[in-house]
């Protein structure tokens, strides 16, 4: 399930909010300019489905967000746990690129398909850390400054839509912000603890 936690930029042991009930979700959003939306993430994935594939899967969701938005590129980022000696270093290495603060001149839009990762938002004073899982849409307009966590065992799949032909390139702001707040992992092993209890 998806969970919303907002916290002061300059204390992440104060929660100013924390909620997995989808309309809290996006209404909390929808201030900052983020939209959410809840779609249908039912599509059947091989382990190793290729980009084409896994777009084929969500080809009618696809077609619709391209056309109504004016999209131009497509792609999908996938990363699953592997037997594969070098996982490990490749897993390590995919979450390096996203754990620092940037920013983008072009919306970043995330349809999650499989598995989670936590997109924070930096904003207006305040850090927005959106738990993102299969059948989440989160679409961050461009200039919000943020970073995105998938943990020190990724799994998840998610297509990105892009207005851009280059695709995803960031812009760091140098900060160290996202070193101060939980990480995916925390969260997770917390939200997973209370939803049993």
């Amino acid at each position: 399930m998806s969970l919303l936690t907002v916290w002061p930029e300059a204390d992440s042991a104060t929660e100013l909010l924390c909620t997995a009930e989808p309309g809290a979700i996006a209404g909390a959003l929808a201030p900052i300019g983020v939209r959410y939306e809840r779609w249908t993430a039912d599509a059947a994935l091989a382990p190793g489905a290729t980009q084409d594939e896994v777009i084929a899967a969500y080809r009618t969701e696809v077609d619709r967000i391209t056309a109504a938005e004016g999209y131009i590129l497509v792609d999908v980022i996938r990363l699953q746990p592997s037997d594969d000696p070098e996982w490990p270093a490749k897993a390590a290495a995919a979450r390096q690129k996203f754990l620092a603060e940037h920013t983008h001149d072009d919306d970043e839009v995330r349809f999650f398909v499989e598995g989670a990762g936590i997109f924070y938002l930096h904003v207006d004073g305040k850090v927005f850390a959106v738990l993102c899982e299969a059948g989440d849409l989160l679409s961050v307009p461009k200039g919000i400054t943020h970073w995105f966590d998938m943990g020190v065992e990724p799994s998840v799949a998610a297509i990105r839509f892009f207005h851009d032909e280059d695709g995803w390139v960031g812009d760091f702001t140098g900060d160290k912000i996202s070193e101060r707040f939980p990480d995916f992992d925390t969260i997770q092993a917390r939200y997973a603890a209370e939803s049993a209890a």
